[in-house]
Parts: C-alpha cells; structure tokens; sequence
C-alpha cells in the first residue's frame, strides 16, 4: 500500500495535490477511505520538496472542509426525517430528540474542533452537527481551524519527526491506536456516568 501510493503521487506530478484534496475529501464521506495515509505520503513530498508544501496545505486542508460541509449536508437530511413518522416509529421521540439537539448544540463545538485529531468517527461528528441544527457557517469555521492544526502538525512532523516516509506512517499509526484507546475510555466514563445519573434519577423518583 505505501509503495503503491508513492508510486501514485509520483506518476501524477503537478496534478498530485489535486490527488490529496481528493483523497482528505473522500475521507469524510467513506471513513473506510484510507486517506490519512494518502495525506502522511503527501506531507512527506512537501517538506522534502517534491511538492509544494503550500499547495499541499491548502488541497489537505479544503478537501477535508469541502467533506466535511457533505457531511453537514447529509446531516441536515437525516435531521428532516427524524423529524416526520419514521422516528416515531424507531422510538425516538421529539423529547429525546431535542435533548441530544440541545446536548450537541453545548458540546458540538469541542467536538468539531477537534475532529481532525479523531480518527475513523470524523463524518459522524458533522452529520450530527448538521441533524441538530449547528449552523453550516459554524461548521466550516470549526472544521477548517482544525484541518489547520491537524495539517500544519503532520507537516512539521515530517520534517522534524521522522527520517524517512515509513516512520512517518508508523509515527501515524501509533497516534491513531493511541487516539483509539482515548476514545474507548471516555466512551467507557459517559456510559458509567450516564448510567450513575440514572439511577440516582431513579433514587430520586423513589424517594417521591
């Protein structure tokens, strides 16, 4: 996979850019999409000079803008039909559903900042957004400060970081276990604090 990459970024020449942006776009709407790797091969090729790194910063960073407006989008259709019979029908009713609309309106925000740093849930977060009325305007502002971020620290990683490409990928592969585990265990703490919140509800309830 990395040689074939490499292979694929050098036989495009000056169109490669056109290449990444294509790639950190697909990302967002089909997470399966592996292109954060296609995304480490090109900052690789810009800090070494084989690209630009500054056409390559934009291309990375409006593909992933541009995606993650698609994902707004789609979150903004999926919110109109959870609005008619159908959620009814799937036990969502419209308290629960202004409750999550209003927990993610709080706490979307931090979540959009830091979606870049998130890997495999990215297109989640923006299509929530988009169902629980977050404007677009906000989305692309938040998304694209994180984009920033996210590129400008792979960028800086490949120049300062690692020798060569591999201990780039294996740089970015560590990152992304160790980003894994961090979501797995804040998983595990919201569910037990959900579930605490509960029952002392329930407690509550019972004391009446």
């Amino acid at each position: 996979m990395h040689q074939l990459i490499g292979e694929l970024l050098a036989a495009t020449g000056p169109f490669a850019p056109l290449l990444l942006f294509a790639a950190a776009l697909v990302e967002y709407v089909f997470p399966p999409f592996p292109g954060d790797l296609v995304v480490v091969f090109g900052a690789w090729y810009a800090v070494h000079g084989e690209l630009s790194w500054p056409v390559t910063f934009v291309a990375v960073t409006a593909g992933a803008v541009l995606g993650s407006v698609v994902d707004h989008r789609v979150g903004v259709a999926l919110g109109r039909r959870l609005s008619g019979p159908w959620a009814g029908r799937a036990g969502l009713t419209p308290e629960k559903l202004e409750r999550f609309e209003a927990s993610y309106r709080r706490w979307g925000v931090w979540l959009l900042l830091a979606n870049r740093f998130l890997p495999g849930i990215r297109a989640i977060l923006f299509v929530a957004a988009g169902a629980s009325g977050i404007p677009l305007r906000s989305v692309v502002l938040y998304g694209t400060i994180s984009a920033v971020l996210w590129n400008a620290g792979l960028l800086a990683a490949g120049a300062t970081l690692a020798k060569n490409v591999d201990e780039l990928v294996d740089l970015m592969r560590r990152y992304t276990v160790a980003a894994w585990i961090t979501l797995g265990v804040a998983l595990a703490l919201a569910v037990v604090l959900w579930l605490w919140r509960r029952r002392v509800a329930q407690r509550e309830v019972e004391r009446r």
